[in-house]
């Protein structure tokens, strides 16, 4: 299981632990990432999706799932999340 957002592509980036004598040692930076359960409102259908905590409150912010995938660009979705986006836009279109 990869560690980057399924939803903004966030993933580990890399840095330095620096010690109060000012060693530098390299260390990796992973995303606060959560197993959730997402709803989308158009299917009625619920999906599980593995998403930072920084994206779980942009979808809030956006409105839901169906609003967030709605704005979200195509490269930075999982293949998962961007076949939930085609499917949406496909339930939108024929509605």
């Amino acid at each position: 299981m990869s560690r980057v957002c399924e939803l903004t592509g966030k993933g580990p980036m890399s840095g330095n632990t620096v010690s109060h004598a000012n060693n530098k040692s390299r260390r990796r930076f992973l995303p606060n990432l959560n197993d959730v359960t997402l709803i989308s409102d158009v299917l009625g259908q619920s999906f599980k999706l593995r998403v930072s905590a920084a994206g779980l409150r942009t979808v809030d912010h956006r409105g839901g799932l169906d609003a967030f995938l709605a704005k979200a660009k195509d490269t930075e979705l999982s293949d998962r999340a961007l076949a939930i986006k085609k499917e949406i836009a496909k339930a939108q279109a024929s509605a």
